[in-house]
């Protein structure tokens, strides 16, 4: 993997821009050798950064991490995220504890908001806080916000320490484009993609089997997925989180990572996947 290309969150963490994403691992206990395999295969390629979420199968899939992670705690950057009702005063401290548990870990590297609701963001922003002083993560962020949102953050105190925006992104997929992505660019905070090889959300039209890709893939001896996920990382301030569980899948993700579009590649996907005119409802999975 090429890890010359970093992206840095704060707090002393610095991740190559591609990482790995854990959604729907561990539901079912068939699954789980090859699960844990595929983390600590992408491990040794050099994804260092593993998203996961205290939702992902209830914990199953913070389970899968503390196994892929266990023994070598420092090669990995761990990501979780908690539950809007989990992101109270009181509430957060408990919900991290029980991640810490399930990954098996003493601290979490990035503590993520999943997504905004009742509990009022200046109470959430105080729980991080509190949990990075008492040492349990190291940094906090937010997932699912919009440029609205992250704008309303900015204003609360201690707003300004959010390390970052998950949000789902790809080229079928561009909302982001008009408003949050820009937002995040002029205030230093970069963003992860979830589903970059859309495997969720709103697509008008198929990604991996587009024409375009499928050409500019066939040219540069690449995948298709491989071509799309160079595209997610091109500005080098998004880093890509797609999941794979085969080792073959693993591996033609970490290759990405040296992949550079080119100026022509990059204009024939903005034709077929122009961004649109203005702002977009946030795309979720």
């Amino acid at each position: 993997m090429d890890d010359s290309r970093t992206i840095g969150f704060g707090a002393g963490i610095t991740v190559p821009v591609i990482g790995q994403g854990t959604w729907r691992m561990g539901e079912d206990p068939a699954g789980r050798d090859a699960e844990v395999r595929a983390l600590r295969t992408g491990l040794d390629l050099g994804m260092t950064l593993i998203d996961t979420a205290e939702m992902y199968g209830e914990g199953g899939a913070e389970r899968i991490v503390g196994a892929a992670i266990a023994g070598r705690r420092d090669d990995a950057v761990v990501v979780s995220k908690v539950y809007p009702h989990n992101a109270g005063a009181r509430s957060a401290p408990a919900a991290c504890e029980r991640s810490l548990d399930r990954l098996g870990t003493d601290y979490i590297d990035l503590y993520l908001l999943h997504w905004r609701g009742s509990v009022p963001l200046a109470e959430t922003v105080e729980a991080m806080r509190g949990l990075v002083a008492a040492g349990k993560i190291r940094a906090w962020g937010v997932s699912n916000f919009d440029a609205a949102d992250m704008a309303e953050l900015w204003r609360l105190p201690g707003g300004t320490e959010c390390a970052t925006d998950q949000v789902l992104y790809h080229a079928g997929s561009r909302g982001v484009d008009r408003g949050l992505l820009p937002w995040c660019r002029d205030h230093g905070v970069p963003a992860m993609a979830y589903c970059p090889l859309a495997q969720g959300g709103r697509l008008r039209r198929g990604l991996l089997g587009n024409p375009v890709l499928a050409g500019i893939a066939e040219q540069r001896g690449i995948t298709p997925a491989q071509a799309a996920l160079a595209w997610v990382i091109r500005d080098g301030d998004v880093l890509a989180i797609p999941k794979a569980v085969g080792a073959a899948h693993v591996r033609e993700n970490a290759d990405a990572a040296a992949i550079v579009l080119t100026p022509a590649e990059l204009a024939a996907i903005d034709a077929e996947f122009p961004a649109p005119s203005h702002e977009e409802p946030l795309d979720i999975a």
